[in-house]
């Protein structure tokens, strides 16, 4: 009889990091088709330029670092990396926008820090931020999703306004936000925020197209059905082990708790948990953001922790920042904070951590 031993952890199902990569880019694929059915062909461009961007600089970054190449670029972390930002920008945003924004994802914030497993900060979201604090217009130049726009864009016309600004019948972005009766929409987020400082409220900004054609009350159009799929993806990752329940859970329910308080003070102003969760990229973040394993806490309670506070900085900045949406900010905020929170919520070693016997007074 032939006696196997392995060394700690045991673990039943074992992945390398090309199968992680893999399977997290397969849970995405449901997300990805529900926003280029709302968004249009500008989705599947954007994700092309961003994986060509992504290969190329970590390629030269790994020669000029003498490290092999072809290992690294074959374990799919460039390429999971480019899809996360690219499915975070508008569908019309310019080329060299994309491709300043996977600079500044793969080469400053991941194999400047030395590499995979070595980066601070989600590589994705450093790229999103950098590009959304350079280019705040062009960032939020989303389109009105299918059911509501004016001027239905197609595969040529994708490629022809991301690579020169204008369709192949003459129309730019501004022109292609406008919807019925001449007004430029803006996603719901946008909206909401824009229509507060203008004195309208919460439950009238409800009423705006761009709200009122969600699959739930006070769900934006389209965005509802892209939160959904994405929590589906989200769900199989679960479901096969590739992450953990703790961050999305936390974070979700924290925004759930937060958003609910400021709801209960001032229905008119503050808005409902609903919007916050199926709006924006919250859903989005908390399973396919937050949970990376690299920058993300990885203590089960340090989870918790970690996916709790970043809810709380979603709501916090959503509601009184100046950004409309917020889970960039949030996560690379808790990034920093992953040390400390991993330090204070470590398991305690067996055998240590009791008071000692006192000893027998002679």
């Amino acid at each position: 009889m032939k006696l196997t031993l392995s060394s700690s952890p045991h673990q039943r199902v074992q992945r390398d990091t090309p199968q992680v990569m893999r399977l997290v880019i397969y849970a995405m694929l449901p997300g990805v088709a529900a926003q280029c059915y709302f968004f249009g062909w500008g989705i599947i461009i954007q994700a092309l330029i961003a994986v060509i961007a992504a290969l190329v600089f970590e390629g030269v970054v790994l020669w000029m670092r003498k490290k092999p190449i072809e290992r690294t670029l074959t374990d799919y972390s460039a390429v999971l990396t480019a899809l996360l930002l690219a499915v975070s920008l508008p569908p019309t945003l310019p080329w060299w926008m994309t491709v300043i924004g996977i600079f500044f994802a793969v080469v400053v914030a991941k194999q400047l820090y030395g590499g995979l497993g070595f980066n601070l900060f989600n590589p994705a979201m450093i790229g999103y931020v950098v590009l959304l604090i350079s280019f705040p217009v062009a960032m939020t130049s989303w389109l009105p999703p299918t059911g509501i726009s004016t001027l239905p864009m197609s595969f040529f016309d994708a490629i022809s306004i991301i690579f020169t600004g204008f369709t192949t019948s003459g129309y730019d972005v501004t022109q292609l936000q406008t919807i019925a009766d001449g007004v430029t929409t803006a996603t719901p987020l946008d909206t909401l925020k824009t229509n507060l400082t203008q004195g309208v409220t919460y439950s009238e900004t409800l009423e705006y197209p761009i709200l009122n054609g969600g699959l739930f009350a006070s769900a934006g159009a389209g965005w509802s059905w892209i939160s959904l799929a994405y929590l589906l993806g989200g769900l199989v990752l679960i479901k096969t082990r590739v992450i953990q329940w703790h961050i999305p859970a936390s974070m979700m329910l924290s925004v759930v708790i937060f958003a609910s308080i400021l709801h209960m003070s001032d229905a008119d102003y503050y808005a409902s948990p609903m919007f916050h969760l199926l709006n924006g990229a919250l859903i989005f973040g908390a399973f396919f953001i937050a949970t990376d394993p690299v920058s993300a806490s990885t203590t089960p309670k340090g989870r918790v922790v970690f996916g709790a506070a970043i809810g709380f900085w979603i709501v916090i900045i959503r509601t009184f920042g100046s950004y409309p949406d917020a889970v960039a900010f949030a996560v690379i905020i808790m990034n920093m904070a992953v040390p400390l929170i991993d330090y204070y919520t470590r398991p305690r070693t067996y055998g240590r951590g009791t008071k000692p016997e006192s000893k027998a007074e002679s």
